[in-house]
């Protein structure tokens, strides 16, 4: 029982720094960089950005009040810790917006566009990893995808492309072309965020050779290694076929030029399968020490 409240606070201590370093970095990307020179975002954010530009409203309210009907339907779908934790995120966006005085940076456009989407970015990651959000359009587009078919990032796009529109239309269509470019900025740091610089892979293979495969994946590469009992698929009716050892392991893509060189060195007939993995958790995903 002790074991289970320790490792409980452990994870409720770490959703809370990685949501506050979230706060922290969107509002300096806000406040340092977009704010001051006019600039908006895509998402949420930049429908807060465009009402305030228009109407000069507060941004931190707006925040909070575009999010929420978001927040309404992250309750019912995903969950009242998600909610909870989001609305908790957004509010503390908010206060930081309002209060915190953040310097302006530069004047430079194509600086403000890279530089503050990689903080708002790097921002919205790190709240996702503490299990919240604080741009509320990705739990539309959950909900969106499982009625419309369509995959979650077709939806984020075509709404920031209505978004997109607006602004080029309410202010002005650079305006709208460097918001993409934030856009596009802020995307790729919330992908690095989340998935780290060390995306998985799963890689299959099949090979005549397959145990000398598996000891050089266990013992050069030091990962873990799943066998499939298989059989070759090609052949004629009636034809005995080939039971084979089918290789399934799980590595990084920096890797994966290693592997590839190991594997052709061995068999260079061996066939590979390889996909990205968004999120892997336990077993050999930890690199063993290898043996000297």
């Amino acid at each position: 029982m002790g074991n289970f409240f320790k490792t409980k606070i452990g994870h409720i201590v770490k959703d809370v720094v990685f949501i506050l370093l979230g706060i922290l970095s969107a509002g300096f990307g806000l406040k340092g960089f977009l704010l001051p020179n006019s600039f908006i975002d895509g998402g949420a954010m930049g429908i807060s950005l465009l009402i305030s530009e228009v109407s000069g409203f507060y941004l931190s309210i707006l925040i909070v009040a575009v999010n929420l009907p978001f927040l309404i339907l992250g309750y019912s779908q995903i969950g009242k810790s998600f909610a909870l934790k989001s609305v908790a995120a957004i509010i503390g966006l908010a206060v930081v917006v309002q209060f915190v005085p953040y310097p302006l940076i530069t004047s430079d456009k194509l600086l403000i566009a890279v530089f503050g989407g990689f903080f708002l970015g790097a921002g919205i990651g790190m709240a996702i990893r503490g299990g919240s959000v604080i741009d509320g359009t990705e739990v539309l587009a959950i909900q969106l995808s499982k009625k419309t078919g369509l995959t979650i990032g077709d939806i984020i796009f075509i709404l920031n492309v209505i978004i997109f529109s607006f602004g080029a239309y309410i202010l002005s269509i650079e305006v709208a072309l460097y918001a993409m470019l934030t856009y596009l900025s802020a995307s790729r740091t919330v992908n690095f965020v989340v998935e780290g610089v060390e995306e998985y892979l799963g890689v299959t293979i099949i090979s005549d050779h397959s145990e000398t495969i598996r000891l050089m994946i266990t013992e050069k590469l030091g990962r873990g290694v799943t066998i499939y009992s298989g059989k070759g698929g090609y052949g004629k009716k009636g034809d005995q076929l080939k039971r084979i050892d089918i290789l399934y392991t799980v590595i990084t893509r920096l890797e994966i030029a290693k592997l590839k060189t190991e594997v052709e060195h061995i068999d260079p007939d061996a066939f590979l399968i390889m996909k990205s993995i968004k999120d892997a958790k336990g077993g050999m995903i930890k690199k063993r020490p290898l043996e000297e």
